[in-house]
């Protein structure tokens, strides 16, 4: 089966897939106990294989268990997420997200960090001209 997109899978699928990205690599008993209420493991193995199935995950036999790993990148998971931030939140209206990050008092914006928001946008300018 081919890779489907991540903002296509369920709440639960989607809990295991950030658990899997935070952590590089995990066993299923590993993913049982960092899901807030867990269902048992045969579940927890049974949405890691569906996970697998769907393009998402792949494994390794580790001293006799499992160890699934993210097949999809991260960045390209983090794209994804975006994409449906962007429209569930912004209706994709990009300033509207930029304006909520550089007002959140939470994100404490340092100087350096508005700087290369603010390189990003020239060099996006650059090459929106050619």
């Amino acid at each position: 089966m081919s890779e489907i997109p991540i903002e296509h899978l369920s709440r639960r699928e989607r809990q295991i897939m950030d658990i899997v990205y935070a952590r590089g690599r995990v066993s299923a008993a590993e993913v049982q106990e960092l899901l807030h209420d867990a269902p048992g493991y045969s579940a927890v193995r049974s949405a890691l294989r569906l996970l697998e199935k769907k393009g998402l995950l792949t494994h390794h036999l580790e001293g006799g268990r499992y160890i699934f790993e993210p097949k999809v990148s991260g960045s390209r998971a983090g794209q994804s997420a975006l994409r449906r931030v962007m429209a569930t939140f912004f209706q994709n209206a990009a300033h509207e997200a930029v304006q909520t990050i550089l007002s959140d008092k939470d994100l404490r914006l340092d100087d350096r960090e508005i700087e290369k928001i603010e390189k990003m946008i020239g060099d996006a300018k650059r090459r929106k001209r050619k």
